[in-house]
This record gives structure tokens, sequence and C-alpha cells, in this order.
């Protein structure tokens, strides 16, 4: 007795395509997932050093300018003055706060600006010298 093939069609999808869409819906979020990464592209990674690293790097170079002696050498006291200013710009492109220390002229304007990003990064709950 012959078997129809529409009858062994029927069997094969009845007992294969289930198990096919089941499968095929388990890799579906996968998918989407990686599809929406090649859409948006890649996260972004952090830049610069860590946050943490960051507010160790300005106590130091703060407690460094706060033992420089009185009679130390201008260049010395600027480029401290000028490390510690550029810590406080990267501390502030890590927490999102904006600064004017690389527009604003040395001065007491500059001591203003400095006293104004302390202020605003401990609000942001960096620990900054005060």
């Amino acid at each position: 007795m012959a078997v129809p093939i529409g009858n062994v069609l029927i069997y094969l999808a009845v007992c294969a395509v289930p198990p096919v869409v089941f499968w095929l819906g388990s890799k579906v979020p996968r998918l989407v997932d990686s599809i929406g990464e090649r859409h948006r592209g890649r996260r972004p990674l952090p830049e610069g050093p860590p946050i943490e690293r960051l507010a160790a790097d300005l106590r130091r170079v703060h407690r460094v300018l706060e033992q420089l002696p009185p009679n130390s050498p201008e260049l010395r006291r600027r480029a401290t003055n000028q490390a510690y200013d550029a810590l406080l710009a990267q501390a502030c492109h890590a927490v999102g706060e904006q600064h004017w220390l690389d527009t604003v002229p040395e001065g007491l304007e500059r001591e203003i600006e400095r006293l104004r990003v302390e202020e605003s990064l401990r609000r942001r709950g960096l620990a900054v010298p005060s």
C-alpha cells in the first residue's frame, strides 16, 4: 500500500514546524539586540580616567598647591594651577558639568570660576577639596 506524498508532507509539517518556530522565537531577542546595536552604534565607552582617580588627583594637586612655599618660583605655581584646572575640567567633562576654566583669564575671575566649579562638583557628589 502506497502512502500518498501529501500525507507525509503534512506529517512532517505537524512534527517539524513547531520546534523550528520555538527555536527561532528563542533567537529573536538576541537578533533584535544585535540589529539595534548596529543601528545605534556600539555603546560608548567612558572617556578619560575613572572618576575616582580624578578625585584623588584633584586632592593631591590641591595639597601640593596649598603646600607651595611663598617664595616658590612663579612658573611652578602657575604650572600647578594649570594642572589643577585641567583636572577640574576633566572632572567636569566626566560628570557633565559646564565650566569656563579655559576661557576665563588668569586672576580673580579664574579664582572665582575655580571656586564655582569646585562647588558644582561637590554638589554632584565628587570629593573635591575646599
